[in-house]
């Protein structure tokens, strides 16, 4: 049953990594210079599935509060500033989406809060992957880090670069779903981005292995690891050839497998600990009987009608966008 649980969680925030990931990045996008029609384009790749993308985020939460309790409660209480900003960004790019189209004297307070909620929102999460990722300072299961304890270079370089790679899916989706010049420009974009995420994964992974000498021990003693970075490598080398051919297919699945690969690299060099050498699984998990009560209701019901949801949802508004939604 704790297993079950584990795997879960890892798929929920699997799943809001690749779909918020990709409208979170389109509002990244929404910064640079664009004309009207074309912002509303990249609103309408978006509009049918953003509002369900974010609901993964409650799903994550719901696990770890019910599952992981301890491991629930020490993350908000290291987080407590990057958990309200980030939920802020959300909300403020929510109200921005409805309101820019009903005003248009104002609307490029709207298009700036759109932007501007993406990236805080996006800045934050990388931020909180950086800061657990280097470790949070942990007694008898409980943070004491202070109210920054979460702030480092790292954290913050860590933040930087998920706005890099929430931009790089969000240009990728927009080839897959526009036309035009909506497309021609994001295609454009897609080589820089993806410079700037490889050097930063070679970055990050370089520091995370130099200065953490237990990962380095456990990749030693565990080889198969680096079938996750040779899976990112193949999905990078293929991504190159999808944009020298002018594919719009191929170039979103290949950036989401780089993300698959860069979240089982670092899943699994941290297992067993939730709480990177704190908190382990089994010191995290409720009680066998919650977890079996959680099973006849999120796991059994909430979950699957979760995915059925998500996959009709894309199955319903696959293909190019045509310019008949109201936010093109």
């Amino acid at each position: 049953m704790l297993m079950y649980w584990v795997a879960l969680l890892a798929i929920s925030i699997l799943i809001y990594l690749l779909l918020d990931g990709f409208d979170l990045g389109v509002g990244i996008l929404f910064l640079l210079p664009n004309s009207e029609p074309r912002r509303r384009a990249m609103l309408g790749a978006i509009a049918p599935f953003w509002d369900g993308n974010e609901t993964w985020l409650v799903v994550t939460g719901v696990i770890l509060w019910g599952a992981f309790p301890i491991v629930y409660s020490t993350v908000l209480s290291a987080f407590y500033f990057p958990v309200v900003f980030m939920l802020l960004g959300l909300i403020l790019r929510g109200v921005a989406f409805e309101f820019r189209n009903k005003t248009v004297q104002f609307r490029w307070v709207w298009n700036v809060s759109f932007a501007g909620g993406s990236l805080v929102a996006t800045f934050m999460q990388g931020v909180m992957v950086g800061a657990l990722a280097k470790g949070l300072p942990v007694m008898d299961g409980a943070y004491t880090g202070g109210m920054f304890g979460w702030l480092s270079r790292f954290s913050v370089l860590c933040g930087a670069g998920l706005c890099l790679g929430y931009s790089l899916l969000g240009a990728c989706w927009l080839v897959r779903k526009c036309s035009g010049a909506v497309r021609q420009k994001a295609h454009r974009q897609i080589p820089l981005l993806a410079i700037g995420v490889l050097l930063f994964l070679i970055l990050v992974f370089s520091h995370a292995l130099l200065q953490n000498m237990p990962i380095l021990n456990r990749w030693m003693e565990r080889p198969y690891l680096f079938v996750f970075p040779a899976t990112g490598a193949a999905a990078a080398c293929v991504l190159a050839v999808s944009i020298l051919r002018h594919n719009d297919h191929w170039p979103f699945h290949m950036v989401s497998l780089i993300f698959v690969s860069a979240f089982g690299t670092l899943a699994l060099s941290f297992w067993p600990y939730m709480i990177p050498f704190s908190i382990t699984i089994d010191q995290a998990a409720a009680p066998h009987s919650t977890l079996a009560f959680m099973f006849w209701g999120e796991g059994l019901f909430i979950f699957p009608l979760m995915l059925i949801y998500t996959v009709t949802g894309f199955r319903i508004f696959k293909g190019k966008l045509r310019p008949t939604s109201g936010h093109y």
